[in-house]
């Protein structure tokens, strides 16, 4: 998550020291943050991800804001005219301003577009650029367009039952792919531990004790991805393990570490902490501490294993389905989920199962949906591996995509809203613009982005794309960005 999901420690981009220095600084915050949450909130505000006065960057201070008192209902836009048209001289102004900001730069790029994806105005349109997180649009739009969004995720518990012998067998924990897991009881009002181990040990241990079984070895199935588990070289942007961990078919909380301060709402939180470089372990460790709660032995640690043919279903848990499962990946630019996303789609496609296939299968579903992906290069599908290019052509077509009704909605929904939710909760500086921005932000050490859509106070909409690489001053052009952003629901 480097931004809260997208590149080398979190947000580690809003500082001006040297690479080497904040690599440094993010094994320091590794160690913290698994001490105490309030550690990791040091981070996020060092890293301008929480309110707080701590920062790193000497570029220009922010005067950001988020919306967190109650307002009243009012109308701020009119009818989604798709036709209406867009203020010309307005955005070439708001480009022009941009590309003057003191610490952009000429390193960069920048389009808005109609509804329809027709190019009103740009700069530097046909350079593909290194685009951090909005990488993350591509993949949502390929696999809102693939996979089936209302389905869910299952883990289950499974026993052999020619294992069965003098009240003790075999049991398989088997996940398809849920790594937000909860450690306690099914929580329907949230997405992050919507199925919950502890549920599913209920299920099981009732089940068990119906057979008259009171002692298990268990195993856990964690084939479904494959060998290759991390994209190459995303380890240059994950240091300490703060950004991603191994796509998993399960994992508990993302695989998070929270040493015991996790936030009171799993799916809201700004603090960071290290993840687990084994998380489905991690899941059967906690679901056979679960089972000898509830009076069930587990003979020695959880093995890796499949169910036997013939296994019989002890109990099943389900996620939240796939759309707000990506919504969560979006408004938290988790880099793991989205890199599960592209593999999810790659197995529908039936391409290889690897990091290779799912890029290709993004790559594939994204040209399918009739955008145009000329100079794209994807070295993973959630933009925190170095090596990434795509063009604001691209980044635009997408957010128009999203503009449109029918298959893909999905991909829009999950969307950060500046002053309200998610990674650009923060990017706001006037509040009444809230509710009209739908962003997803991008950021690593030397590139800060955003693509999005953008309902317009006068009526009618608009999508925009902007990359920043190697700014002069990375806070400085995070603002200009914003500001940039920010004279779009006016035009």
């Amino acid at each position: 998550m480097m931004e809260q999901g997208s590149g080398k420690g979190r947000h580690a981009q809003h500082s001006a020291r040297s690479v080497g220095a904040r690599r440094n600084w993010r094994i320091v915050v590794s160690a913290l943050v698994t001490l105490a949450l309030f550690a990791g909130y040091v981070v996020a505000d060092i890293y301008d991800k929480v309110p707080g006065s701590l920062t790193l960057s000497n570029g220009t201070g922010s005067r950001a804001q988020t919306l967190d008192e109650v307002r009243e209902a009012k109308d701020v836009a009119g009818a989604a005219d798709l036709g209406k048209p867009i203020d010309k001289q307005g955005v070439e102004a708001a480009i022009s301003a941009l590309g003057a900001a003191p610490g952009v730069g000429s390193d960069f790029s920048v389009a808005v577009a109609d509804a329809h994806g027709t190019i009103v105005a740009s700069q530097n349109d046909g350079t593909p650029r290194e685009p951090a997180s909005t990488m993350k649009t591509l993949t949502a739009l390929a696999a809102s367009t693939t996979l089936d969004m209302g389905s869910t995720f299952s883990t289950e518990a499974w026993l052999d039952p020619s294992s069965v012998h003098d009240g003790s067998g075999v049991v398989t924990l088997k996940g398809d792919g849920d790594m937000l897991l909860g450690a306690g009881e099914n929580d329907p009002s949230h997405i992050n531990g919507r199925a919950g181990l502890a549920s599913l040990a209920d299920q099981t241990a009732q089940s068990l004790k119906a057979r008259k079984i009171s002692k298990i070895k268990l195993r856990y199935d964690d084939a479904l991805f494959g060998e290759t588990r991390y994209p190459e070289n995303i380890a240059e942007n994950n240091d300490g393990n703060m950004e991603y961990t191994a796509v998993s078919s399960m994992a508990v909380d993302g695989g998070r570490q929270w040493g015991g301060y996790g936030p009171d709402d799993p799916d809201t939180y700004t603090a960071y902490p290290p993840m687990s470089t084994t998380p489905t372990q991690d899941a059967a460790a906690t679901f056979a501490q679960l089972l000898a709660a509830r009076g069930i032995t587990v003979d020695g640690d959880a093995t890796k294993g499949s169910a036997a043919k013939g296994s019989a279903r002890l109990g099943a848990v389900r996620s939240a389905t796939l759309s707000q499962v990506l919504a969560f990946t979006l408004r938290h630019s988790d880099n793991t989920l989205a890199e599960e996303f592209g593999r999810l789609t790659a197995l529908k496609l039936g391409l290889a199962n690897s990091p290779e296939g799912a890029t290709k299968a993004v790559a594939a579903q994204v040209t399918k949906a009739g955008v145009d992906t000329t100079g794209l290069t994807m070295a993973d599908c959630s933009g925190l591996s170095p090596g990434s290019k795509v063009g604001v052509k691209t980044l635009v077509e997408v957010q128009a995509h999203n503009l449109q009704p029918g298959n893909g909605a999905a991909a829009a929904e999950g969307l950060s809203m500046p002053g309200l939710v998610g990674t650009a909760r923060n990017r706001i500086e006037d509040v009444d613009d809230a509710g009209l921005l739908r962003v997803k932000t991008g950021s690593l050490d030397e590139v800060t982005s955003m693509a999005g859509n953008v309902s317009r106070k006068g009526g009618g909409v608009l999508a925009f794309a902007v990359v920043v690489n190697n700014p002069q001053d990375l806070l400085a052009a995070r603002n200009a960005i914003d500001a940039l952003v920010a004279a779009m629901d006016k035009l």
